[in-house]
């Protein structure tokens, strides 16, 4: 294992100190309650709606899981799984102004409206279930990171990792969230521009040899996989970012709809442009690691290993820095569904503001344990991160795209849909265990719209509720 300078291992703990810091400031300044923690008071400008929506979205599975498909599949293949994310961002910058005017605090509260309380419920576990699994991969990179950066023991290592990003969350929800974010977006770009010269300089080739000289099974799109296989891990990034409540929540947390359009647009090209560094990195670890056996750590190790100990301990402060944004972001928005769509919405209805707010970080101490027990039933990170996507992407954002759009889906006809995609993900996931090792969403997204409007076809007889209730106003 390659051994860190005290330089780099400044750098982190640095990093890790600031970024509390100004969660624990803001803490003091901003938030009053309940509105402040869950959404910023709806008040996010668009320079840190932009920051927040990024690091939300490119945290672990950026640049670990995917950087493991990278290093073993290639550059195409990294442009093709990371294609799903700028797609997915431009449409939902489409739907940003809308999801602005229904103005809930979770995506089962708009299933309520639209769907009954059924779907609320059977939405509320699907999220959870999704959730917890992408925190966990959150954990357990965190603790790779600082494993590799100090040789702190692993498990000790996603220990604290979690209390950071727990921390985080419970001190200053969306207000130090969303700014901490931002911030980390800002690191991580700066860090990957310095760093990629320096290592494509100590290759042969330079920049643009690292591209023409790639190894066989590695010089393709889908690399050392077959197409259905190589779309199994396209299809869930896809729908999980088109109707990912942590963005969701962002634009609704905005301070007007054209400062969520404006948003949208912006996060279209950052992300773009962050996937692009992510795929140019992990290629010079095809290069200069060609034997590893952890490359979910490639871009850890060439930090490590192959930068100046300054550069390589900014760069590993930037990858802390996407990590525990997206950790803690995740931690908030599953705490918002316990206590929004289960506690408030059925066992204390008339809790006051100071009650939501207790059991909003109460309830996201028990999400942090929870997907600490998680990650221990995972291999890796990528196999966590595969599952929660899929998950999340199968049952949840078929129904909420037909919840904003769709005009004739009935309220059966959507439970149907949301039960068809968490069922089919279970099943094909962990049951069957991913059969030719084609990834579930390929098979039970398309099964979740097809239910949808299938059932609703069947039950038109029955009232639908109109998408004005939605938005409490007319749509066109």
């Amino acid at each position: 294992m390659l051994n860190a300078s005290p330089v780099i291992i400044t750098c982190v703990v640095l990093y890790l100190c600031i970024v509390l810091g100004v969660g624990f400031y803001l803490t003091n300044k901003r938030v009053k309650n309940s509105d402040d923690f869950a959404v910023a008071n709806r008040s996010l400008p668009t320079v840190v709606l932009i920051g927040t929506l990024l690091a939300t979205w490119c945290g672990a599975g950026g640049i670990t899981g995917s950087a493991n498909l990278i290093w073993r599949n290639g550059p195409l293949f990294g442009v093709l799984i990371f294609m799903g994310a700028p797609i997915g961002m431009l449409l939902l910058y489409f739907v940003s102004g809308r999801v602005r005017m229904a103005t809930t605090y979770t995506i089962p509260e708009l299933f309520e409206i639209r769907y009954g309380t059924a779907a609320r419920v059977i939405a509320t576990v699907c999220i959870i279930l999704g959730y917890v699994g992408i925190l966990a991969s959150q954990f357990k990179a965190a603790g790779n990171l600082i494993n590799l950066t100090t040789n702190m023991e692993l498990e000790t290592a996603i220990i604290i990792s979690g209390v950071i990003m727990l921390v985080l969350a419970v001190t200053g929800g969306m207000v130090s969230v969303a700014y901490t974010d931002a911030i980390g977006a800002f690191l991580f770009v700066g860090g990957f521009l310095v760093a990629i010269p320096l290592l494509s300089g100590q290759i042969d080739g330079g920049f643009l040899g690292m591209f023409k000289n790639l190894p066989e099974g590695r010089d393709t799109f889908t690399g050392n996989l077959s197409f259905m296989q190589a779309m199994g891990y396209i299809f869930p990034i896809f729908f999980l970012v088109l109707g990912d409540q942590n963005m969701i929540q962002r634009m609704g947390a905005a301070k007007d709809v054209e400062t969520a359009k404006r948003s949208g647009r912006g996060l279209v090209i950052a992300e773009i442009f962050v996937c692009a560094l992510i795929i140019t990195m992990t290629t010079a670890g095809i290069y200069l690691l060609p034997n590893m056996d952890r490359p979910d750590t490639v871009i850890f190790q060439l930090a490590i290993g192959f930068l100046p100990p300054l550069m390589g301990g900014i760069l590993m402060a930037a990858c802390m820095s996407f990590i525990i944004t997206t950790g803690d972001s995740y931690v908030l928005t599953i705490s918002s569904n316990i206590t929004y769509d289960i506690w408030n919405r059925f066992l204390r209805k008339d809790a006051t503001d100071k009650e939501k707010l207790l059991f909003l970080r109460v309830s996201a101490v028990g999400v942090a344990l929870l997907a600490y027990l998680m990650g221990r039933f995972f291999p890796d990170i990528l196999s966590v991160q595969m599952y929660a996507y899929s998950m999340y992407g199968a049952s949840v954002t078929p129904a909420l795209v037909c919840a904003l759009f769709a005009k004739k889906v009935t309220k059966i006809g959507g439970v149907c849909g949301i039960l068809a995609g968490g069922l089919g993900t279970i099943l094909w996931e962990i049951v069957f265990r991913s059969p030719f090792g084609i990834k579930s969403a390929i098979i039970t997204v398309p099964f979740s719209f097809a239910v949808i409007y299938g059932v609703s076809a069947l039950t038109q007889h029955k009232e639908s509720v109109p998408l004005e209730r939605v938005y409490g106003k007319n749509v066109a």
